[in-house]
């Protein structure tokens, strides 16, 4: 059964890049924005991350905390997040038993060719732990505009 609005979002912890570990209790009473990515430090990923870097200021005063997600380790994150100034956690998920959980690992089309990788998405999750939107088609250069008019529908 897929995820979807008005779900209870999958329970989740694991380690950042600063090595703090980071579970989505830590939100509760606050809104997340949860961006999963495929690989640190590529265009589209960095695009985004940068993104909603840019932006924190504008959705921290609507409630908003980040954390970003992917399969890259917690070294890699590190020095991602320095490289970009990345002001939020990102979740190092090698096992990928979160990207399992949000259906964020599996098949992929690019240009015909198919294999398994990091589904690019995002999920908007509320004070009550329930998921308000999932956005499965991300614009990198103007995610931030993307969520908020996602919320406005």
């Amino acid at each position: 059964m897929a995820l979807e609005a008005g779900d209870k979002a999958p329970v989740f912890a694991g380690t950042d890049q600063n090595g703090n570990k980071i579970s989505l209790k830590d939100f509760a009473g606050k809104k997340l924005i949860l961006f999963i990515y495929p690989e640190d430090d590529t265009p589209t990923c960095t695009a985004t991350a940068c993104n909603l870097r840019d932006n924190f200021g504008e959705l921290k005063k609507k409630g908003f905390q980040i954390v970003g997600l992917s399969a890259d380790d917690q070294d890699s994150h590190k020095r991602y997040a320095d490289k970009f100034s990345l002001s939020f956690p990102l979740i190092a998920d090698t096992s990928k038993k979160i990207l399992n959980d949000y259906e964020a690992w599996g098949e992929k089309n690019l240009y015909g060719h198919i294999y398994i990788g990091i589904i690019r998405k995002t999920y908007i999750i509320d004070e009550e732990g329930v998921i308000l939107k999932i956005i499965k088609k991300v614009r990198a250069e103007d995610h931030t505009q993307q969520i908020l008019e996602s919320l406005e529908k």
